[in-house]
């Protein structure tokens, strides 16, 4: 038996942390795995990223803070978004990765405030990942947040028709198709909240479920990301997964980096689950390694990365 190697990137500005082991997961025998030497930067984590090969597809990702976190996505305070470790899991001689999600929006902001900016440069063969919910709880007609479920009732804003959540994520399925662009809808990550049970604490009757609903709706595919990491998070126990949550012990919806590459291998695990996997020629040697994820199967736990620098590119 070998242990699955995972070993991602650390941030310069984490070197002097220690990170907790986590328990090794022993894979079933297989030709080694080729040694991984990357390119240790992130080229596509700044607010107006833009393909770094326009000649190549392009896999675009929206969301809030939970996908790159701040305003400039570069780890301040220590917190990551899932799609900053994204990047190392895809051949990137074959595909950009551009991480526009901005932290604070909802999927109702998100489409007024900043897909505009995205869409346009958006082109046929390229990829779209969406996934909001964080902020998309609240007062409509007060606040920036879209209306519950996924129905076609409105209010006004301030002059604003405020829609659905589900319309939101519709409307951003049907864009993306009509610039020759294939749609991934993931339902959102979970809050860190475990029951006395040891049993992760789950709610499945909003914005996952409606997220869920919208892929099936719209027969788009469905990364049910929000299952996976809390399957994930029951297997290693409520102890190990408070050390991927930061800055402080009472976090509990911001990852760190070890908990953003833990939720990025539930991503490329879950698009490995996936009947049609649109991005699987594109994943890096590293990507090759993650096992597809089935949302009713225990998930495999992370690894601890190694430490090693990482930059951001201007």
């Amino acid at each position: 038996m070998r242990l699955l190697s995972l070993l991602l990137l650390l941030p310069a500005s984490l070197l002097a942390q220690s990170l907790p082991s986590l328990p090794a997961v022993a894979e079933p025998a297989s030709p080694a795995a080729p040694e991984l030497h990357e390119d240790p930067v992130l080229h596509g984590q700044s607010p107006n990223a833009m393909p770094a090969n326009p000649n190549l597809p392009t896999l675009w990702l929206i969301g809030d803070s939970t996908v790159r976190n701040g305003t400039a996505g570069d780890g301040s305070g220590g917190q990551w978004g899932w799609g900053a470790p994204l990047e190392y899991f895809f051949d990137r001689t074959k595909i950009n990765v551009v991480n526009r999600a901005m932290g604070g929006t909802s999927s109702r902001s998100f489409y007024t405030s900043n897909w505009t900016r995205v869409l346009p440069n958006i082109k046929k063969g390229d990829i779209v990942i969406m996934q909001f919910g964080a902020n998309d709880n609240g007062d409509p007609v007060t606040g920036k947040t879209a209306i519950k479920g996924t129905g076609p009732e409105t209010v006004d804003s301030n002059g604003e028709t405020v829609h659905s959540f589900g319309w939101y994520m519709a409307q951003y399925v049907k864009e993306t198709r009509d610039k020759g662009a294939t749609p991934i809808i993931c339902s959102l990550t979970p809050r860190n909240r475990f029951k006395s049970d040891g049993s992760f604490q789950r709610d499945t009757t909003t914005h996952a479920a409606w997220a869920a609903q919208t892929a099936k709706d719209t027969n788009t595919p469905f990364v049910d990301l929000y299952e996976l990491i809390a399957r994930r998070s029951e297997q290693l126990g409520k102890d190990k997964v408070a050390a991927f949550y930061g800055p402080t012990p009472t976090e509990y919806l911001h990852t760190n980096w070890l908990g953003a590459v833990s939720n990025a291998e539930c991503v490329i695990g879950g698009l490995k689950g996936l009947k049609e996997n649109p991005l699987a020629k594109f994943l890096s040697a590293r990507g090759n390694l993650v096992p597809a994820l089935d949302p009713t199967l225990p998930a495999l736990p992370v690894k601890n990365p190694a430490p090693a620098g990482v930059a951001l590119a201007n």
